[in-house]
C-alpha cells in the first residue's frame, strides 16, 4: 500500500528535476552565448564601430547558440546588439526555447550579458 502511494509522488519529482535541470541548462546556454557576443563586440572601438558589424557579431552569436545549445535551447534568437547604449555599454540578448518533457508545454528563457566597452586612448605626451 506504501509502494502505490510512494512511487509516484518519487516518479513526479524525478520528472520535476529532469525538467527543471533541463531548463536551468537551457538559460545558462543562452547566458553564455549572450557573454561570447558581449566578449566580441566590446573590443570595436566606438569610432569604428557600424550596423553591419554588429550585425555580424549578432549572426555569428546566433550560430553558436544553436551550436552550443543543440536540442537544448531551440529557436535560439539573439536580438540586435544595443551599443554604446546607455553610454560606454554593450549588450546582447539571447532568447530561446527548452526542451518540455511535457508535450504542448512551452518553456522560453531569455538571459542578457551587458560589458563595458574597451576604450583605448592614446597617451597624451
Amino acid at each position: 500500500m506504501e509502494l502505490a502511494i510512494l512511487a509516484p509522488t518519487i516518479m513526479a519529482l524525478i520528472f520535476v528535476s529532469i525538467q527543471t535541470a533541463l531548463w536551468l541548462y537551457g538559460r545558462s546556454v543562452a547566458l553564455n552565448a549572450a557573454q561570447e557576443g558581449v566578449s566580441r563586440l566590446r573590443m570595436v572601438q566606438p569610432t569604428q564601430y557600424s550596423p553591419a558589424i554588429g550585425e555580424k557579431v549578432r549572426a555569428d552569436i546566433e550560430a553558436y547558440a544553436q551550436q552550443l545549445g543543440g536540442n537544448s535551447l531551440g529557436d535560439a534568437n539573439v536580438d540586435s546588439p544595443a551599443y554604446n547604449d546607455p553610454e560606454g555599454q554593450v549588450s546582447f540578448t539571447v532568447t530561446g526555447e527548452t526542451i518540455s518533457l511535457v508535450p504542448g508545454l512551452t518553456l522560453t528563457v531569455s538571459r542578457t550579458a551587458t560589458g563595458p566597452i574597451e576604450q583605448f586612448e592614446a597617451d597624451d605626451e
